[in-house]
């Protein structure tokens, strides 16, 4: 099967050619000196992206892993965790959580809404010994973000460790690590930057490493510990295991391009093609999933999908008959989601977009506007360019 002409989906998206060429560098051994060169400098350059003056540390491996990385190595049996759920990831979490002995309440809303400050300020006032709030920035199945910008510094106004999963949010959406008061955030490559799926990248404050330190039950000597990484890397500059030399190559490059660009107009950027896919949508006459544009992402467009149509079979039907890859709901509803993260969230992706999506619909039988859609896109598109 050919691949397809056009990938959109939410992750992993396009690579630029740059990107690419650096995936394919010399494979050379970890400890040469000019790899030894590139993993720091991969490490500041990851640092400035997450705003932050904090530790930067390569997860080799997808960023999941980094993710259940971070989980065991903060929780400890009976330690109080909000964990604030609007979709299938921040659901996980909390499995995760549980399964590590924490003591976890749910603040849970509609996968279609997003969680409200404050809530969380209420139940903090009521719950004073909570340690620790567990929340998921951009909730990519549903195309919502959480505000971590008031929840963050809200969580340091109660003293509590915050652990964020920023997975499909920096580089393209707005993230001030430092500013926020974010203990731990992991992103991956493979969202907004366009990059390689291989390497999670995960910033950890001091304090945050002291808690890892003194727990007991955080992975030491294996593939999940970042205590290795604290110490056999960043304190005696041996690497814990053999690193993926190709992977870093690409995470490096899409850095590079990120803050070449400038991370503002990178935001700016993915912020402009979501008000076209969004505007497009509307005008062909669907409704988007989230219930407000102010808690929609701006790294995808998610658009429910009338009764009546399945959302794996759409998102087969439109990559077998227009050659683009969108994605379907994982979980959170019936939907299909326009990714336009990295490279696709520029120019005219979004129209190709809208109209595999319009016109699959219209396959299917579902009476739409396609044309009033996409000229409503292009005109967005082309107000945006004044």
């Amino acid at each position: 099967m050919h691949v397809p002409d056009f990938t959109l989906s939410a992750g992993p998206v396009m690579a630029t050619p740059r990107t690419q060429q650096a995936l394919g560098s010399p494979i050379i051994y970890h400890y040469d000196p000019s790899f030894m060169d590139t993993f720091r400098s991969t490490e500041r350059k990851a640092a400035e992206v997450f705003r932050t003056q904090n530790d930067i540390v390569l997860m080799q491996g997808e960023a999941i892993l980094a993710l259940e990385a971070t989980a065991r190595s903060l929780v400890t049996p009976g330690m109080k965790i909000l964990s604030l759920v609007q979709g299938v990831f921040g659901k996980g979490t909390g499995y995760w959580l549980r399964d590590l002995g924490a003591e976890v309440h749910e603040l849970e809303v509609g996968y279609h809404e997003a969680v409200d400050p404050e809530q969380v300020r209420q139940y903090l006032e009521k719950n004073p010994d909570t340690e620790m709030i567990a929340m998921v920035h951009s909730e990519t199945p549903s195309g919502t973000v959480t505000d971590c910008s008031v929840i963050g510094p809200l969580a340091r106004e109660f003293g509590l460790l915050t652990m964020v999963d920023a997975v499909s949010s920096v580089g393209g959406l707005e993230f001030a690590t430092d500013d926020w008061g974010i203990d731990v955030a992991v992103t991956g490559a493979q969202k907004c930057l366009g990059g390689p799926a291989g390497i999670g990248l995960v910033s950890v404050s001091d304090r945050a490493w002291e808690v890892m330190l003194a727990n007991p039950h955080a992975p030491r000597d294996s593939y999940l510990s970042l205590i290795d990484w604290k110490i056999k890397w960043k304190e005696e500059g041996r690497f814990p295991f053999t690193p993926s030399v190709s992977d870093i190559y690409g995470v490096e490059s899409v850095l590079d391009q990120v803050l070449e660009e400038g991370l503002e107009a990178s935001i700016a950027r993915h912020s402009a093609s979501a008000a076209v896919t969004r505007a497009g949508a509307v005008a062909m006459g669907l409704e988007l999933w989230p219930a407000s544009v102010a808690i929609s992402a701006d790294c995808l467009t998610a658009v429910r999908l009338p009764e009546g149509v399945n959302d794996v079979e759409l998102r087969t039907h439109i990559r077998s008959k227009y050659g683009v890859m969108l994605s379907s709901g994982q979980g959170a509803g019936n939907l299909m989601r326009i990714a336009h993260m990295g490279p696709s969230a520029r120019g005219l992706y979004p129209i190709v977009g809208l109209s595999a999506l319009g016109q699959g619909l219209k396959d299917m039988g579902v009476s739409l506007d396609v044309g009033s859609g996409i000229d409503e896109a292009m005109k967005t598109l082309a107000d945006q360019n004044k």
